[in-house]
């Protein structure tokens, strides 16, 4: 079974999907039409892990829109290990790999097993409130940003390294991003980028007004702890949805997620040579 996840809002993904599940049908394979409902987010107390039973038995979800598809696509397919092949139909595409004139012959390609599968390190994000009863939990392949509520003040927040107190960071948002997430709002505030095969999560302050002001690097294995000062509120945003906002009583939790996300491309990707396209860097 194939499942086809479309941009609602734009009218070339829609086209584009009618006509995807029209061609695959009649070459006799079963496909499913995902809606932003199957996309959207679970109770906060499930674990990300946990696979929709709706899904059972789909071999494949193609993502039809911009990064922000993929990234519903993906919180969607990684509990149950579906690979996910995406088709640009936004604007940067850094996670898309086909182009919608493409999609035919890379589905073909799939279906025949000339493709690989790029394993993705995710994130998984717990919130807790002051006795440690979990409040929401979410997954995210690109970061978790605690930013200003309503841009109305900096926020103030310490942050620790398995258990141990590291830092105070006061700025205006504050970034645990992926490897895969360091090329995205990470990279905007002059976070370092690291190889999407990378296995690290990258702590990137926001305009911050600390004398303590680099991106520090951290293993996957490493959980990262951030409480808010008692004076100050903070909106936690994973993967660009706003999962809550926290209290000088709460504590969010990041560590590397207990699933991958499966990325479907074709051949070795050449993650410096994308690079270079994206900034037009590259030699004529």
């Amino acid at each position: 079974m194939i499942g086809l996840l479309a941009h609602a809002g734009r009218a070339t993904a829609l086209d584009v999907e009618e006509r995807t599940a029209r061609w695959l049908s009649e070459l006799g394979h079963e496909v499913r039409r995902l809606t932003a409902m199957d996309a959207a987010p679970g109770p906060d107390g499930r674990s990300p892990a946990e696979p929709t039973p709706a899904l059972e038995g789909m071999d494949l979800i193609v993502s039809l829109g911009g990064d922000g598809t993929m990234l519903r696509t993906v919180r969607l397919a990684a509990p149950a290990a579906i690979p996910v092949l995406g088709v640009n139909l936004g604007h940067l595409g850094y996670l898309t790999v086909v182009e919608p004139d493409g999609l035919s012959e890379a589905l073909q390609r799939f279906l025949a097993g000339e493709h690989r599968i790029d394993a993705r390190m995710t994130l998984e994000v717990v919130v807790r409130d002051a006795s440690g009863v979990v409040t929401g939990r979410r997954l995210a392949l690109n970061d978790v940003v605690l930013q200003r509520p309503g841009g109305l003040h900096t926020i103030r927040v310490q942050v620790s390294v398995s258990g141990r107190s590291f830092v105070r960071f006061a700025a205006d948002a504050l970034i645990v991003a992926t490897p895969t997430g360091s090329t995205a709002y990470n990279l905007s505030a002059r976070g370092p980028i690291a190889s999407p095969g990378s296995r690290v999560q990258i702590l990137t302050p926001v305009a911050p007004h600390s004398l303590f002001d680099r991106s520090l690097v951290v293993s996957a294995d490493e959980p990262i702890t951030i409480v808010p000062e008692a004076d100050r509120l903070a909106d936690l945003v994973v993967d660009g949805y706003l999962l809550d906002t926290l209290k000088p009583n709460q504590e969010v939790e990041v560590r590397a997620g207990p699933v991958d996300a499966r990325l479907v491309s074709f051949g070795e990707r050449d993650f410096e040579g994308i690079l270079l396209r994206k900034f037009h860097l590259a030699e004529d």
